[in-house]
C-alpha cells in the first residue's frame, strides 16, 4: 500500500502564528513518535524566492506530514495529544484546509 501524503494549510489569527507554531512544534516529537509517522514538520513561505513563488503570507503555515497508510492518519487525528493540541489552539486559528494524497 502506497504511503499517504498530507498537506495542511493553516492560518492562523492575525498576529498569532508564532504562538500557534510555538504549540504546534511542542507537539512534533509526540506525533512523531507515532506508529506510522514518516514525516511531519511545519513549513513558511521562504524568503525571497522571487516570482516563480507564490506565497501563503505572514500568518500561514503548511504542514507538510507522511504516513504508513491511512489507519495510521486515521489514529493520529484522534489521537489524545491532537485533541490536546486543538483545544489549546482552538482560539488561535482563522481556517484550516487538510488536503490527502496518494501517489499518482
Amino acid at each position: 500500500m502506497p504511503n499517504v501524503h498530507v498537506i495542511a494549510v493553516i492560518k492562523a489569527k492575525a498576529g498569532q502564528r508564532a504562538a500557534l507554531l510555538d504549540l504546534f512544534n511542542k507537539n512534533v516529537p509526540t506525533v512523531k513518535a507515532e506508529k506510522g509517522c514518516i514525516a511531519y514538520e511545519a513549513t513558511t513561505d521562504t524568503q525571497n524566492a522571487g516570482p516563480m513563488q507564490t506565497e501563503f503570507g505572514p500568518d500561514t503555515f503548511v504542514v507538510i506530514e507522511q504516513w504508513e497508510s491511512m489507519q495510521a492518519l486515521g489514529a493520529h487525528a484522534v489521537s489524545s495529544h491532537m485533541k490536546d493540541y486543538s483545544a489549546q489552539t482552538k482560539g488561535m486559528v482563522a481556517d484550516s484546509k487538510i488536503h490527502i494524497l496518494s501517489q499518482a
